[in-house]
């Protein structure tokens, strides 16, 4: 890793790493995770050599990172309910199609959808971008990013509807 690497990197952490940590704090709430994400994209860019240091590849990148955090923490949640330990802590909440909901709701939805889904549910509903910027972002069309919010609202409804209103 040369000089000229690393100042490049630093460079890009300067200029873009509060947007992507905003990122991550409306994706995770207050987690102490934020900064140990954003912090670690960069410090595994650069072991990899990547230089691409945009800002729509690593905002696409911190939003994987966070999707398997929320991931991860819902599994650990559920391995402690299962086994008896300590009772799973309070969980923030974020603004999801104009109600407030936990965080629980948003990776139980992660665990039903697939990447690209996911990806979507992200963009749309924690980031509040249009469904033409996230097609521009994702390289699709906004039909399927449409077909695919659709589907998001179908499963909302669905983990409502057998879990009570988890919001």
């Amino acid at each position: 890793m040369d000089a000229e690497a690393r100042a490049a990197a630093a460079a890009a952490y300067e200029r873009y790493g509060p947007a992507l940590r905003r990122k991550c704090r409306r994706m995770l709430g207050d987690s102490p995770d934020t900064e140990d994400i954003v912090q670690g994209l960069f410090v595994d860019m650069l072991r990899q050599g990547r230089l691409e240091l945009e800002l729509p590849y690593l905002y696409r990148a911190v939003t994987n990172r966070c999707l398997n955090r929320l991931r991860a923490d819902a599994t650990h949640r559920r391995l402690l309910a299962e086994h008896g330990s300590a009772a799973a802590a309070p969980t923030p909440r974020t603004l999801c199609d104009e109600r407030v909901i936990t965080t629980d709701l948003l990776a139980k939805l992660y665990e039903h959808l697939d990447e690209k889904h996911a990806e979507v549910l992200a963009y749309h509903y924690v980031d509040d971008m249009t469904q033409e910027e996230i097609a521009e972002l994702l390289n699709t069309s906004r039909r399927t990013v449409g077909k695919r919010i659709k589907r998001i609202r179908e499963m909302v409804d669905k983990l409502r509807s057998a879990h009570g209103d988890v919001s």
